[in-house]
């Protein structure tokens, strides 16, 4: 389907992945996890994998089971590493499809084993090290021990280990020094013990383009696919482009007289005669109802007025005599040369860009090209 067809879409520039993954690929040594959790942050999961699988990633990374199976069902075979914990019904499943498995305590790893004796396959397991996230994950001390467990473990191997930045994104770089020195040392306890596996990573986006020690064997690329900065203080190289663009069109374009409310609750109201213009985007395709939003019409900037409906927002077109009904609303992305990128938005929404695009609703389009 074509764009025309839809009251909003989104567009995704597959080229873009690829030359990110291929920019990343040749500034490391290690291989490639090209990370889709949550619908590819928004981007659409399947075709993203693909694009960067052809661009030389090794892995997908997805935060849960769905999001693998998703990838196997569309006859991805790739190496898939399910970010999150799987749930122990389920492990037979995950194990069956080949799909390798986080771990962090020793009942995780005896419910992996069985489910891999059951399911006549080893349970490929990687092993969750928290050295600072507080998040997920088993402490440093204890990572060894249950290395062990799973070496012994009938069903089971040890496939990875790694750990997760919680700073790697900030200018103040002690923490992630900690962090990475304490990773070090349970590499270096494993290395003892003849327990290192065949893949060890830690790097995300931001480690990936500033911190080349943590490299390893495998980078989990998160934002860096998609062309969005890890940070506003950590910016990708030059080179990476934005993947998606977000697109309305004009479905009425009229003249309002002076002092006339726009919108639920008459927020604005017209200070003399105005042009506007409704295009059909709202709060339920992730246009956030809030005060300062922007879109592009004609080339140039134009305010949104009024509170952005469910299923619609009002734009302020005196800028744009020319507006007409049809024309394209660019609320992320290019139009004759002006531009709207993710980080603006999350600026004005006191977010992140990541925010920005894993909100855009399942109910809008993605057209790739």
């Amino acid at each position: 389907m074509s764009e025309a067809q839809h009251e909003t879409w989104v567009e995704v520039d597959l080229a873009a992945i690829e030359n990110n993954v291929r920019l990343a690929a040749r500034g490391s040594q290690a291989r490639i996890m090209a990370v889709l959790k949550a619908n590819a942050y928004g981007h659409g999961a399947v075709p993203v994998a693909r694009a960067a699988l052809r661009a030389g990633a090794a892995w997908c990374g997805v935060a849960r089971l769905d999001e693998a199976l998703e990838l196997r069902r569309a006859g991805l075979d790739c190496p898939i590493l399910v970010l999150g914990p799987v749930p122990a019904g389920r492990l037979h499943q995950a194990v069956s499809e080949g799909i390798s498995l986080t771990v962090f305590t020793p009942d995780h790893v005896q419910a992996a084993a069985a489910a891999g004796r059951a399911a006549g396959a080893e349970a490929r397991l990687h092993l969750k090290v928290d050295t600072g996230m507080a998040r997920l994950g088993i402490d440093p001390q204890e990572a060894v021990p249950l290395a062990q467990t799973i070496q012994a473990a009938a069903g089971a191997r040890l496939e990875g280990m790694f750990t997760h930045f919680a700073q790697a994104d900030e200018e103040e770089s002690g923490p992630t020094v900690l962090q990475l020195r304490q990773f070090a040392e349970v590499l270096q306890a494993m290395d003892a013990g003849a327990l290192r596996p065949e893949w060890v990573h830690a790097a995300n986006s931001a480690a990936a383009a500033t911190r080349p020690e943590a490299h390893f064997d495998l980078v989990r690329l998160g934002v860096a696919v998609y062309g969005l900065h890890p940070s506003a203080v950590c910016k990708l190289p030059d080179g990476y482009r934005p993947a998606l663009s977000w697109k309305s069109r004009l479905v009425q374009v009229r003249r309002l007289p002076p002092d006339r409310g726009i919108s639920y609750g008459h927020a604005y109201r017209t200070q003399s005669e105005e042009r506007v213009g409704t295009a059909l985007v709202g709060y339920a395709d992730g246009f956030r109802r809030q005060p300062g939003n922007l879109a592009l019409v004609g080339g140039r900037r134009v305010p949104v007025i009024g509170r952005v409906c469910m299923d619609m927002c009002v734009l302020q077109l005196d800028q744009v005599p020319e507006a007409r009904p049809g024309d394209e609303v660019v609320l992320i992305g290019s139009q004759a040369g002006e531009s709207i990128r993710a980080e603006e938005v999350a600026g004005r929404w006191g977010t992140i860009n990541y925010e920005v695009t894993c909100g855009i609703g399942a109910r809008v389009p993605r057209v790739y090209g």
